[in-house]
């Protein structure tokens, strides 16, 4: 039992090593030069090489990643209990949700650089442009999924409107919630490096568009690994935190 339980752990990272082996076999055989596609050992080496820079630069991007999702978190939970609980701003607000959903962010990263500057604001408002409907869209979803057996029951116990909210769409819409964080944060990578793309001086993102203009395609696969990184951890990170609060799910 043991040892079928260590195997399943171990299946993933052998897989992972066996690709990167099989990487770097490839691009060695085929004599692939270093600006079209680097060896991860070369890649390893880069990324050791240029560590302060990659360290300061993700540390950038991961403050406008995650202040980012905080504000679009805190401004999506009032705006998903109005539109959940009442038609006219449901029918006023959900068309101009979607809209500025529909509109590609690489579209308007421009137009939100020229209104806000250069600053650290443009970035985090296009990381809450990126997040804010995801969650919003969940957590209407997750309040209007309260049962209604239960809901009548709670009536039959002159529940006020409040507790009913309180006991019964709360919890049930806790994994909603979490469905849309963990969807939202991984957009927030994507957004934070998208700002970073159109005007910045630091960040993952700067940093990836400045070693592809000079082809130094290591430190660009460095610092999108180190991307991912991020990425994958603050997946893990709402992950966690969804099955220390949401124990009754399964």
């Amino acid at each position: 039992m043991r040892a079928n339980r260590w195997t399943k752990r171990a299946a993933t990272p052998v897989v992972y090593a066996a690709l990167l082996v099989v990487w770097e076999l490839t691009v060695r055989s085929f004599a692939v030069p270093q600006w079209i596609l680097p060896a991860p050992s070369v890649i390893a080496t880069t990324a050791l090489q240029w560590a302060p820079e990659l360290a300061s630069n993700g540390l950038v991007t991961l403050i406008e990643t995650a202040v980012g999702f905080l504000a679009a978190l805190l401004l999506s939970l009032p705006a998903a209990a109005v539109i959940a609980f009442t038609d006219l701003p449901r029918r006023i607000l959900y068309p101009i949700v979607l809209g500025l959903q529909s509109i590609p962010k690489v579209a308007l990263a421009p137009l939100v650089t020229l209104w806000l500057g250069l600053g650290e604001l443009p970035k985090i408002t296009i990381v809450i442009l990126v997040c804010f409907f995801p969650i919003l869209v969940n957590v209407v979803a997750g309040l209007e999924a309260a049962p209604k057996p239960m809901l009548d029951l709670m009536r039959s116990l002159n529940a006020s409107p409040m507790m009913t909210f309180r006991r019964l769409r709360v919890p049930v819409a806790l994994p909603h919630l979490f469905t849309g964080c963990k969807i939202a944060i991984t957009f927030a990578v994507i957004g934070a490096v998208i700002a970073e793309f159109v005007a910045a001086q630091r960040g993952l993102g700067y940093l990836i568009l400045i070693s592809t203009a000079q082809a130094q395609t290591p430190l660009a696969f460095a610092a999108i690994l180190l991307l991912t990184l991020i990425s994958v951890l603050l997946f893990y990170a709402i992950e966690r935190v969804e099955r220390r609060l949401i124990d009754w799910s399964p």
